[in-house]
């Protein structure tokens, strides 16, 4: 079957920039959660001291952030990539027993670890730091 605008395929090095810029305002989102909830979300790690996990989950919002950033900016895209794939999956994971920690839907989840592994095997895009692949 024909396309039916196949005008568009020049446009085509943008959509991996677009996916970027969707999971680095999807992580940025995550970090800002974990900073405003971030005595609540300590409590369901009770694991450790409250003290502790504050700790651990601000470590956690400066990686979000750090991913996001890298995302954003193209920078290590592939790495970030697959930081975020990580990141997603675990959360997902962990979703059931710590709902604090996970604000988005599973779907949510699952769609930003596919984006994050699109990004892991096309590259960066356009207005990427990294070199195109």
């Amino acid at each position: 079957m024909l396309n039916p605008f196949p005008q568009l395929f020049v446009y085509g090095f943008f959509a991996p920039t677009l996916l970027r810029i969707a999971a680095a305002g999807v992580f940025f989102y995550l970090a800002y959660w974990h900073f405003k909830t971030k005595k609540e979300v300590a409590h369901e790690l009770t694991v450790l001291s409250h003290e502790m996990a504050v700790w651990i989950i601000g470590l956690y919002m400066l990686i979000e952030l750090a991913v996001g950033a890298g995302l954003f900016l193209g920078f290590w895209t592939q790495v970030d990539a697959l930081l975020g794939f990580i990141i997603s999956i675990k959360v997902l994971l962990l979703k059931r027993s710590m709902h604090a920690m996970a604000p988005l839907s599973r779907t949510a989840y699952v769609l930003l670890a596919v984006i994050c592994l699109s990004l892991l095997a096309s590259g960066a895009g356009a207005f990427a730091i990294d070199l195109p692949l």
